[in-house]
């Protein structure tokens, strides 16, 4: 852009200290400073002399030319307000447009009548009409010449829909005979009429899982999924596990969406890895839902500085072909001034005003621009188009995106929302809008040409209450060159096939070791998961598909170990000598690296979790993630990218480390983990354990293996589950494996530990992960001191016991004919002796999900509320939480059963002082701190 100000003759002799900008080297001595005067004087008498417009556009090719000869000047932030191929550089267009364009108008008919028949009276699901009209020509471009399918020599392309852009692309499947006119009907109708008998809302591959591949919908994601679905795939590459130099990443995001921290947040990542296999098409309709973008600002040149900023290759479709003839006349600049000075709430004013507004408001400012369009009639006016509704435009777009190398591309392809349908375009209610009146279907036809009669569509409003759906005949050449396209291509898109082959998985050897115990030393649970997964590293067959993943933290869970051998996975290599090379498990990077090391990004650690365990369809490859994190920066803070990712049908292993409230000491409230159990119940495809012993991690990860990697599942490839691992940074005594361990209740949830000794009064203790230690103490205390028996329970997995309550409790709802149903829970505890107390290191609710169907009376303690620093001891004894508070729980409950008197109660509670964390300050802990 120009500045409004001249230099003064002071600036010009370079008497004045010099402006660094942009990291241009000013600081720099001058070797040759008549030189410099010279090219100085020069610059100065073409401003004079030529004006400032022929001063900037000089400079623009002068940067050019140096960037193409390699002299290391900076890149402008961003450009003119115009498209970045000018039309001499365009390619030849090899398809054939006007069949293309009749190919749009169906597609584009059929898009609007499936969400305004969903809208029909008595119906009224909703959707959106506006979206796909104004990205039709986007996405046409690629499905007819450059989106690769699975069946493509190359290994196709992966293609991030826009979610709301969905109707367009079921009613291009339509077309192509891989969906029938009932199922567009039945838009948004997914039970009502049996299964697959209609069609989800939006990309969703857990619904249409022959379907759809990625899930879009959630704002944000797309943009951070699909740059980690390209870096995996570079990762896949570079490792020899498949061959992904072919193959690309498209991602369709809207203008709106770019406000998403998430939409932005990894671009760099994108280009410091130069992944030039990744194009990113951005529709810049200047709408979000209920209103402009940025009314008052230019969002298409806000993203290119943004992109340009972080390394990424720009490439600008603003205008369509028609305005090309007025920028070849622009000799003073003034149509290209005009064109960076206008708002964006202007423009989309434009696109709903007459051809005479236009005149006056947009050409109108200056009589060079009047001059300008005089030879064109209103109609004209009002009809030039945007560049991302003109194929060609488009097309050029596209083609130099693929060729482009070293760096990844986005389009900024600038269109109308809603365009094409007159009672859409351009309004800021589009989002709002979901049903076209007959009166506005009879306009749209018109405007695209299609051959429904009125008496046709009127017909179909009496019989359906919605226009009729159109297409051409199989043996149309419309169809015939849309199926020959993509053909040539590779097949149909979207399209989600399982192409994995079966896996061999370890057997019981691999898990002897971690099923011995700890003997005399203490060991954490998240040492065991990692001493496991180093072992599963060391397989032949499943080794080389481990994936670890974790967000600057390797050290912290004990896997720097791994460097040396696995390696962190640079493409780039290590060019550096590491700070700790002298040391035995120094840092060490390679291309062929197998450990990916996400910087302080759990949302990046997430999306490359989602990529390789989803690698089993996209690329028929079976790989097995291992994300470890702390716990409570997981479900809490990308839950939604885990719903992706479920959604996705991806698998893997989830390990939330430094789990629960009170194991992290001196953290604080930020870190202390109490409820990562719940949110984890919310997502229908976790299974969540929470382990306190090596010898029940062996068996809930072998377990994992085997249900996601092995034969089970419907189809017999595994089933699409993800495994969420609750382990500590705590050390305790790990016992060797019991003979005759009741592995069905170590998977199922509960199992039976410890019977109580002694004859007097008994109570069942329940507890899970690192609070078993707690109950093992309670018991004794209760032995010693109290004479009362005490049984010990491991609950591997509250939220699991919850799942089968609530199924037993629906499957006898639905057979009420047949004999109930008993919880596995129930038939656990059915013949056990005296009252249940739970305790975990988790808010209340964990436990007390299976309060229903634990027989007889159920006492659960726990850790409600904020977390704090403070040593182990002192926090649950805040919390209640403790031995010494099970113990008082314990007697409690026996003394409202009137087994032992209230006596004994106060005795213990005073004995303890279990409200008192002074109690226990000269309490010393056990290592294992963050």
């Amino acid at each position: 852009m120009t500045e409004d100000v001249t230099p003064t003759d002071t600036q010009r002799s370079g008497t004045t200290p010099t402006v660094i900008h942009e990291g241009l080297p000013t600081q720099l001595p001058d070797i040759d400073p008549d030189e410099t005067r010279d090219w100085l004087d020069s610059f100065d008498s073409m401003v004079d002399e030529r004006g400032r417009e022929r001063a900037r556009y000089v400079m623009l090719r002068l940067l050019e030319r140096a960037r193409e000869m390699q002299v290391g000047v900076p890149a402008l932030r961003s450009t003119d307000y115009i498209n970045t191929i000018p039309p001499e550089r365009e390619p030849w267009f090899p398809g054939d447009e006007e069949t293309e364009r009749r190919i749009r108008a169906f597609i584009r008919w059929n898009a609007a009548v499936m969400v305004s028949s969903a809208n029909r009276k008595g119906l009224e699901v909703g959707g959106h009409i506006a979206t796909y009209q104004s990205s039709a020509s986007l996405y046409e471009v690629g499905f007819n010449h450059f989106f690769r399918g699975h069946d493509h020599p190359g290994g196709g392309d992966q293609i991030y829909i826009q979610g709301h852009a969905s109707p367009g692309i079921y009613s291009r499947a339509f077309l192509e005979g891989r969906l029938t006119e009932e199922q567009l009907y039945r838009f948004r109708q997914e039970v009502q009429h049996g299964a697959h008998a209609g069609l989800s809302s939006y990309p969703h591959p857990r619904l249409m899982p022959d379907f759809w591949e990625f899930p879009t919908v959630s704002m944000g994601l797309t943009g951070l999924n699909s740059i980690y679905q390209a870096r995996f795939n570079r990762y896949l590459h570079n490792r020899g596990i498949k061959d992904t130099s072919d193959q690309r990443v498209w991602a369709f995001l809207g203008d709106g969406e770019m406000g998403e921290p998430e939409s932005l947040g990894a671009i760099r990542t994108a280009a410091r890895e130069e992944l030039d296999n990744l194009v990113w098409v951005v529709n810049c309709n200047l709408q979000q839902l209920d209103g402009p973008v940025t009314g008052n600002g230019k969002i298409i040149q806000e993203l290119e500085a943004n992109f340009r900023g972080a390394g990424w290759n720009v490439i600008k479709v603003v205008w369509g072909r028609e305005w090309d003839q007025l920028l070849a006349r622009d000799v003073d600049g003034v149509l290209v001034n005009r064109m960076n000075n206008t708002p964006d709430g202007a423009f989309q004013t434009y696109s709903v005003e007459t051809g005479e507004y236009i005149r006056d408001s947009f050409f109108g400012s200056d009589p060079r621009l009047r001059r300008m369009v005089e030879h064109m009639t209103d109609d004209q006016i009002r009809k030039l188009p945007r560049g991302g509704h003109d194929y060609r435009k488009v097309y050029a777009a596209f083609d130099a995106a693929t060729k482009h190398v070293g760096q990844p591309t986005v389009i900024l392809a600038k269109t109308v929302k809603g365009w094409t349908i007159d009672a859409l375009e351009g309004k800021n209610a589009t989002h709002q809008m979901k049903k076209l009146t007959q009166d506005d279907l009879k306009k749209f036809r018109d405007r695209l040409y299609m051959p429904i009669s009125d008496r046709d569509l009127e017909r179909s409003y009496e019989e359906t209450g919605s226009a009729p759906f159109f297409h051409p005949g199989a043996d149309s050449p419309e169809i015939e060159y849309m199926l020959e396209r993509r053909k040539a291509l590779g097949g149909s898109l979207p399209k989600r096939e399982v192409r994995a082959k079966a896996l061999t998985l370890p057997g019981d050897a691999m898990y002897a070791e971690l099923k011995q115990g700890g003997g005399k030393h203490k060991i954490a649970t998240t040492m065991a998961v990692v001493r496991l997964l180093k072992d599963w590293m060391k397989d032949p067959e499943i080794g080389k598909r481990i994936v670890p993943i974790a967000p600057d933290e390797y050290r912290t869970f004990g896997m720097d170990s791994m460097f040396p051998s696995a390696k962190v996975y640079n493409p780039a290599g290590q060019q550096y000598e590491s700070v700790d090379r002298k040391l035995l498990l120094s840092y060490k990077e390679s291309p062929q690296g197998q450990m990916l090391h996400e910087g302080i990004s759990e949302a990046g650690a997430l999306a490359s979790a989602t990529a390789a365990g989803s690698a089993y369809s996209t690329h028929g490859e079976h790989m097995i993630p291992f994300y470890i994190f702390y716990s409570m920066f997981g479900f809490q803070r990308t839950g939604d990218s885990i719903w992706a990712m479920a959604d996705q049908l991806a698998r893997g292993f989830l390990v939330g480390a430094t789990a629960g409230r009170t194991t992290l000491t001196g953290e604080g409230l930020q870190h202390a983990d109490g409820h990562s159990p719940l949110l984890a119940a919310t997502n229908p495809a976790v299974v969540h354990y929470d382990p306190a012993f090596a010898y029940e991690i062996s068996h809930i990860m072998k377990s994992g293996l085997e249900r996601m990697y092995g034969e089970g599942g419907f189809d017999g490839t595994g089933e699409n589950v993800i495994f969420y691992l609750t382990v500590y940074n705590e050390p305790v005594a790990q016992p060797a494996e019991p003979e005759g361990v009741d592995v069905e209740g170590i998977l199922k949830g509960i199992h039976h530990v410890k019977a109580g000794e002694g004859e007097g009064p008994r109570v069942q203790l329940l507890a899970s992960g690192v609070g078993f230690p707690w109950v093992e103490e309670a018991q004794r205390l209760l032995r010693e001191e109290w004479g009362v028996s005490a049984d010990t329970w491991s609950v591997t997995s509250w939220n699991e016991l919850a799942r089968d309550g609530a199924a037993a409790e629906e499957w006898n709802l639905l057979h009420p004919g047949e004999s109930p149903r008993t919880p596995y829970v129930a038939d656990k505890l059915q013949a056990v002796e005296g009252p249940v107390v739970a305790v975990s290191d988790y808010m209340r609710a964990v436990p007390l999900q299976i309060a229903r169907w634990v027989p007889g009376d159920y006492r659960v303690l726990g850790a409600d509320g904020f977390g704090f620093a403070d040593t182990r001891p002192a926090a649950r004894r805040f919390f209640h939480i403790d031995a010494q508070s099970v113990v008082v729980q314990a007697l409690q409950a026996l003394a409202d059963a009137g087994q032992i008197g209230r006596d004994k109660v106060e005795e213990a509670f005073n004995r303890y002082r279990i409200d008192d964390p002074t109690a226990v300050a000269d309490v010393k802990q056990e290592g294992g701190d963050a």
